[in-house]
């Protein structure tokens, strides 16, 4: 089961490859890795996703709570909660396709971000599931390069991660 695990902690050198290598070390993979400072900078949130079973992220919770720089840590999976990712995109979009890319953006809610003669580079935001869909809803063999940061998530309501 894909699982959404953000994890409150201290900003501080090291700390991060601390927690990835104890995904490393029980052979676990990250899907997605968003890290940034939040509005206490001594503190950074990370957002990973992993495909994992009950059993796993209880085993990778126990683990993960042990690293003294962790402050907190929520499976959002669990719970109601929003998630997004971005991407960018450049496509091919030279005559006969350039009015069909740009009717699949508007289509997805996507933004044209730069404009060339032969290409298009788009921005989405969304779900995974969205951002999966417009990659096959465009015409095969017109993505020249994609770059995606990675799922980010909160509880809904009133639910916060915090120290």
């Amino acid at each position: 089961m894909r699982r959404i695990v953000s994890v409150l902690m201290e900003n501080e050198a090291g700390a991060l490859s601390r927690l990835i290598g104890l995904f490393a070390q029980r052979g676990y993979n990250i899907e997605t890795l968003t890290v940034a400072p939040t509005e206490d900078e001594t503190l950074s949130r990370l957002t990973l996703t992993t495909l994992a079973s009950d059993e796993q992220i209880e085993q990778i919770t126990k683990q993960v709570n042990k690293l003294v720089e962790v402050v907190k840590l929520v499976d959002l999976s669990e719970g109601d909660h929003i998630e997004r990712e971005l991407m960018l995109i450049k496509v091919l979009a030279g005559g006969a396709h350039r009015a069909e890319v740009k009717r699949i953006s508007d289509v997805f809610r996507g933004q044209i971000v730069d404009v060339t003669q032969n290409s298009y580079t788009i921005q989405l935001t969304g779900t995974t599931e969205k951002i999966d869909a417009f990659l096959k809803a465009l015409p095969i063999d017109s993505v020249l390069e994609v770059v995606r940061s990675g799922v980010s998530g909160l509880s809904r309501g009133e639910k916060v991660l915090s120290g």
